[in-house]
């Protein structure tokens, strides 16, 4: 007799997925992300307290580009490193580097940006060889979020800064609850609460990690709009455990109808529960250990509703 497969094992990505949906999504991604514009100037924003002049940063699951040229433009000396998975999207980047402005510095040598198709799991770069990794929603995307952070703590130098933003467990419940008329599929993705987030971080030497939460909640008149921004950023089911075949008219019936319960002032919501976080390299790792069955972890949480 056959066992059941592991939680784990249902929501393990396929990577192959992953890059195929980005890919197929880098034409329609900008006009949809609407989220992820909204979390990358509050990056941006939260950037401007970090006393810093880094000389070279990885923009670590870039996408279309737009935080590459922000970092840029604030740091005219630096060379980004925008990389991603999905080559498409940094064919998209490539586009936008070569604007007007792009092509004069291009002419003149000055063109500070160079394009790297990798996983953040395993990134081709040399130890110690980059000041700021910066990855705005992407590492939810990683199956291994320990090897991950292992592998930015490599890349970055000592005294190196890693700034991310990724999703929480709270991402999309309406659409995961509304998809529970199927439990014998996985129809969301399955995200890391911000406390195990921290623990990864220390796990991966990195020194006082401070983390914080907030939600966004974007509205739309019927679930196919909610299905259809989904589809133009990308964001596919990738997990293992997902449905193989067409789901059918009865399933999508009892999905809207199911969803409809969460209407308020005449529209449906769909909730993201954003973690922003940053941590430091320190020149020595830190010495404080992790009590799991205490559940202890030196790390500062904010929250913010």
């Amino acid at each position: 007799m056959s066992q059941a497969p592991a939680q784990q094992d249902i929501y393990h990505l396929d990577k192959a997925r992953v890059r195929a949906s980005f890919d197929r999504a880098a034409n329609t991604y900008d006009a949809a992300a609407v989220m992820q514009k909204l979390v990358r100037e509050e990056m941006l924003n939260r950037l401007d307290l970090v006393n810093m002049q880094p000389k070279r940063i990885l923009d670590a699951g870039c996408g279309t580009g737009h935080a590459s040229q922000a970092l840029m433009q604030k740091y005219p000396k630096t060379q980004v490193i925008s990389l991603d998975l999905a080559m498409g999207m940094l064919h998209k980047a490539q586009s936008m580097s070569t604007s007007f402005t792009q092509r004069i510095k291009q002419g003149l040598g000055l063109s500070k940006q160079r394009l790297l198709c990798a996983d953040i799991e395993q990134l081709p770069l040399a130890d110690g060889s980059l000041d700021m990794v910066w990855s705005n929603l992407a590492i939810q995307w990683c199956n291994d979020l320990d090897a991950a952070f292992t592998d930015m703590h490599r890349v970055l130098r000592t005294d190196g800064l890693l700034m991310f933003s990724t999703l929480g467990p709270d991402t999309l419940k309406e659409l995961r609850a509304a998809s529970s008329v199927d439990e014998a599929h996985v129809h969301v993705s399955r995200f890391i609460d911000m406390h195990d987030i921290g623990d990864a971080l220390v796990r991966a030497g990195f020194a006082a990690p401070v983390l914080d939460v907030e939600r966004i909640t974007l509205t739309y008149d019927d679930v196919i709009a909610v299905m259809r921004d989904l589809k133009s950023i990308g964001a596919h089911n990738a997990a293992d455990g997902r449905s193989r075949g067409l789901q059918g008219r009865g399933f999508l019936k009892q999905l809207t109808e199911k969803y409809e319960r969460f209407r308020k002032d005449g529209k449906l919501p769909a909730t993201f529960e954003v973690v922003y976080g940053h941590a430091w390299k320190p020149a020595a790792r830190p010495k404080t250990k992790i009590d799991l069955g205490a559940g202890f972890a030196p790390v500062t949480f904010h929250g913010k509703k």
